[in-house]
């Protein structure tokens, strides 16, 4: 039973430990860029050893992939659990609300996201961890836009659900190109609620 309840004890604390240095190297990435930061610079940040963040993660290069990835799992999440909300019907202007108010539109996550986009495109291995996260996204669209074929059209320009999909994505990736240079995460949030509005609806509330 001691044995157990230490291991318990351990278990939590490396929890908190692997947390709390993402937390930090979040906020170090963010503000110097991947590739500009060291190991040292996280474990000042977060308060910890070279030691713990051994412990945790083999390399910078290791920790930054489990900051994406944690990062890029939550907004997946949290769009397929906006689109859950409804019946089959595709109400799309309260849709797309519910997406975009959800929508992580945080200029320290674009810059990291980007920072990675980069290492991606020149590193097909990396590049595949955006490919599923981007896939899971389309995803979680296309499985929404299915469950309203029959009872919503879509704009024939799109073609299939699958090309709906990803032109969702594509109008997110250009609005948050530009919140990258201009900054102004609200105007963002409400471009992309015209933007894909538009995109998703052709006037007729006619069914398939």
């Amino acid at each position: 039973m001691v044995a157990e309840a230490t291991a318990k004890r351990v278990t939590r604390r490396r929890v908190r430990t692997r947390a709390n240095l993402l937390d930090a190297a979040f906020a170090v990435f963010a503000a110097k860029g991947f590739g500009r930061v060291s190991i040292e610079e996280v474990c000042e940040a977060a308060g910890y050893s070279r030691g713990a963040f051994y412990s945790n993660f083999g390399s910078l290069d290791e920790l930054f992939f489990a900051l994406y990835r944690d990062r890029a799992e939550l907004i997946a999440d949290q769009v397929a659990g906006a689109f859950a909300l409804d019946g089959p019907d595709l109400d799309v202007p309260a849709a797309v609300d519910r997406v975009t108010d959800v929508l992580l539109l945080d200029l320290d996550w674009l810059l990291v996201k980007t920072d990675f986009l980069v290492h991606a495109a020149r590193d097909p291995a990396v590049a595949q961890t955006l490919l599923d996260h981007r896939a899971r996204l389309r995803g979680a669209i296309a499985d929404r836009l299915t469950r309203a074929r029959g009872h919503t059209r879509l704009p024939a320009v799109l073609g299939d659900i699958e090309g709906a999909a990803h032109a969702v994505i594509a109008a997110y990736d250009g609005v948050t190109t530009q919140l990258l240079l201009d900054r102004d995460a609200e105007r963002a949030r409400s471009w992309l609620k015209q933007l894909l509005t538009a995109l998703l609806t052709d006037g007729s509330n006619t069914p398939e």
